[in-house]
C-alpha cells in the first residue's frame, strides 16, 4: 500500500505539473485514480500525498456547509454533526457517516443543542415577509419540532445557551439596518442555511462604513420557555459574534465589531446585564484580536492576537474565572482565519489562509494541527504577567486548490480524532474531515 501511494503521489504531480489539472479529476482514492470532466463527483477517501493524513468528503450534497467554528454543531452524545444543505438542515452520524434531513425548507442554522439533540433555527414568517420570522427547534432523532418564540421585527438570534432556556441575538432600530449588511432572520437561497458561505469582496469597506454609522441597536435574550423578550444592551456600537458559554448558561461572550484595530472587541456579559467585561484591552497601535471561540469547559476565552496587526501571531486565551492569561506564538505561514480548541484543550487547530490574508503568508494554505508548548516563568518576577508558550504546527491537509473567499471553519470532532472543515477544493462546497492521526 504505501509502495502504492508514492507511486500515486509521482503520478499526481507529473499530472499537475505538465497539465495544471485540478485534483478534482484526477486523484488517488483508496487503491484507485479516478479521472472525470470538469467538477466531477468528487473522491470520499484519500491520503493526502504532502501531509501523510487521510482525508475524508463526509458529506454528498453539493453547497452543503459545516457551521461557523465557533457555533455547537454537535449533539450531546458526541456523534452526531449537523451541517446545512441547499434543501436546508441535515445530520451525519460521525460513526457510520450515514446522514439524514431534519430539517427542509430556507431556514437559518443556528446551533445544535449542548443538553438534548437537536437543532434550533429561525425560518421566515412567509416567503413575502422574509425579514421577519421566528425560532424553531427540531428534535434530531424523532423529528418533532416546536415554535419557540416570535422573533422582533428584523430580529437575529445567533446562539442558544448550555441549559437551552435563553437565545441572544440583536436588532438594529429603525429601518437602517439593511443598508450595512443586516441579515434578515433567513434569506432567499442556499446561503439561508447558515452563515453566507462567501466573504464579499467589499467587506472591509462595508466594515468601516457600519462602524462609522453609529446605528441604534439592541443586545437581547428571549426566555425559549416563556418567549418573552429582555434587553441587556442598549448601543450604537456593532455588536456582533454572539456566543453563550459552553457550561454557564448566564454568561453570553459577544464583540464590539468593526475593523479590528479600531476597537476593543471581546466583551463578557451576565444574563441579568451585569458585569459588562472587556476581556482584552489593546495596548499598541494597530493591535488586533479577534474570531474568539470558548474552550470546551467554558472557563477560557481564545482568541487570534496579533501585535501588531499582521506582524506578530497569537493564540491568546484568558480564563474567566482567575483572569490569567495564555499566549501561543506561531509563525506567519501558520497563522489562521479561525483557531479551535479540542475538548481535552491539549490541541488546537487552524484552517490557514492565502497570501490576501491579514498575514501575508507565502506558504499558508493548509489545514494544521497545534500542540501547545508552555515557556515555564515560574521564577519571574511581577504581578498578573501573561504566560507564553507556542505551538508545534503540524500540516493536515494541502488546501492549495481551496479559495478562501469561502473560510475552511475548522472545528475538532468531539472525540478528537477529526478536524473538520468545509472546502471548494473540488468546485461546489462540502464537509470534510482529516485524520488528526498519520495514516499507517
Amino acid at each position: 500500500m504505501k509502495s502504492f501511494f508514492r507511486s500515486c503521489r509521482l503520478h499526481y504531480a507529473i499530472v499537475l505539473a505538465v497539465t495544471a489539472i485540478s485534483p478534482a479529476v484526477i486523484f488517488a482514492i483508496e487503491g484507485s485514480v479516478t479521472a472525470g470532466a470538469a467538477n466531477p463527483e468528487p473522491p470520499t477517501s484519500w491520503i493526502d500525498p504532502d501531509t501523510g493524513h487521510r482525508v475524508i468528503r463526509l458529506t454528498r450534497e453539493p453547497g452543503s456547509a459545516s457551521l461557523y467554528f465557533n457555533d455547537n454543531g454537535y449533539t450531546p452524545d458526541g456523534r452526531q454533526m449537523i451541517y446545512t444543505t441547499p434543501e436546508g438542515i441535515s445530520v451525519l452520524d460521525l460513526t457510520t457517516f450515514t446522514t439524514k434531513s431534519v430539517v427542509q425548507g430556507h431556514v437559518r442554522a443556528i446551533v445544535a443543542g449542548h443538553k438534548t439533540p437537536s437543532v434550533f433555527y429561525i425560518k421566515p414568517t412567509s416567503a413575502d415577509r422574509p425579514r421577519e420570522g421566528a425560532l424553531y427547534v427540531t428534535a434530531i432523532d424523532t423529528g418533532a419540532t416546536r415554535k419557540l418564540a416570535d422573533l422582533p421585527s428584523r430580529g437575529s438570534i445567533v446562539t442558544i445557551n448550555a441549559d437551552e432556556t435563553l437565545a441572544a441575538g440583536t436588532y438594529i432600530e429603525g429601518d437602517r439596518g439593511g443598508e450595512y449588511g443586516g441579515r434578515p432572520p433567513a434569506s432567499e437561497g442556499p446561503a439561508a442555511q447558515g452563515h453566507a458561505l462567501e466573504q464579499p469582496r467589499n467587506k472591509g469597506q462595508m466594515m468601516e462604513q457600519r462602524l462609522a454609522a453609529r446605528l441604534p441597536l439592541v443586545l437581547f435574550t428571549v426566555d425559549l420557555r416563556t418567549g418573552k423578550t429582555t434587553t441587556l444592551l442598549n448601543s450604537t456600537d456593532w455588536v456582533n459574534h454572539l456566543e453563550f458559554s459552553p457550561t454557564d448558561p448566564a454568561l453570553l461572550m459577544y464583540c464590539h465589531e468593526g475593523p479590528w484595530h479600531k476597537v476593543d472587541r471581546i466583551w463578557t456579559i451576565r444574563t441579568d446585564g451585569t458585569q459588562n467585561t472587556l476581556v482584552h484591552k489593546r495596548t499598541i497601535s494597530y493591535e488586533i484580536a479577534g474570531h474568539e471561540f470558548w474552550s470546551h469547559d467554558g472557563r477560557t476565552i481564545w482568541y487570534d492576537l496579533q501585535t501588531p496587526r499582521g506582524q506578530v501571531f497569537w493564540v491568546a486565551g484568558y480564563n474567566v474565572d482567575s483572569g490569567e492569561r495564555t499566549w501561543y506564538n506561531l509563525q506567519r505561514n501558520e497563522w489562521s482565519i479561525h483557531f479551535n480548541v479540542s475538548a481535552d484543550g491539549k490541541l488546537f487547530c487552524g484552517d490557514g489562509g492565502d497570501s490576501g490574508q491579514v498575514a501575508k503568508a507565502p506558504d499558508g494554505r493548509w489545514i494544521y494541527l497545534f500542540r501547545p508548548e508552555a515557556i515555564d516563568g515560574s521564577d519571574s518576577l511581577g504581578d498578573k504577567l501573561v504566560n507564553p508558550g507556542f505551538f508545534h504546527a503540524e500540516r493536515l491537509v494541502n488546501m492549495s486548490k481551496h479559495d478562501y473567499r469561502l473560510e475552511p471553519n475548522v472545528s475538532f470532532s468531539p472525540d478528537q480524532k477529526y478536524v473538520i472543515f468545509r472546502s471548494n477544493m473540488f468546485g461546489p462546497t462540502y464537509v470534510f474531515a482529516v485524520e488528526v492521526a498519520a495514516a499507517k
